[in-house]
């Protein structure tokens, strides 16, 4: 995983500008495809952040070590353009995993991921989605305009260390 990150990571140092003017049509696919990774790297931070807010409501003693993670994931959701979401507080409206839906909002947000009721499983599990979601973005970056590739790097490098932080929790727990 590391080294999917780091080698978009080197893509990006060689291949910053596309050399496209105007006029050309390529701004306007660059455009498209700027909005559409946009679109899908909010809804993955809004994702991620839904399952900290999970894990935090299903296991408060954890907060401490989560909520300077979901911090940086909120900022990170806000930096791709998803709605800001309010600080975790204990997040009433996440479920840890009992078979209940969560409370429907009008914004039609998704139900609570799951949380295991083993706080080390918990962590274990958001790192794992911590992993997923950076990778996701380090594949995502090589097809993205310039600007955006930069800001998915640089999400997805922050995404792995995330997944390392909260693996290390494990260890210490």
């Amino acid at each position: 995983m590391a080294g999917s990150v780091l080698g978009g990571t080197a893509l990006l140092l060689t291949g910053c500008s596309d050399g496209s003017g105007p006029g050309d049509g390529r701004q306007d696919a660059d455009a498209a495809a700027d909005a559409r990774l946009r679109a899908q790297a909010a809804r993955d931070s809004s994702a991620l952040l839904a399952r900290y807010d999970a894990t935090l409501a299903a296991h408060p003693g954890l907060g401490g070590r989560l909520r300077p993670l979901r911090a940086e994931v909120a900022r990170h959701a806000a930096a791709f353009g998803a709605s800001p979401a309010p600080a975790a507080s204990g997040a009433p409206s996440a479920r840890p995993r009992t078979g209940a839906s969560a409370a429907t909002a009008p914004s039609a947000a998704p139900s609570a991921p799951a949380v295991p009721p083993d706080e080390k499983q918990a962590r274990t599990d958001l790192a794992a989605a911590e992993r997923r979601t950076a990778d996701a973005r380090a594949t995502a970056l090589v097809s993205a305009p310039p600007e955006l590739a930069r800001l998915l790097a640089s999400v997805a490098a922050a995404g792995a260390a995330h997944a390392y932080l909260l693996t290390l929790a494990e260890d210490g727990a």
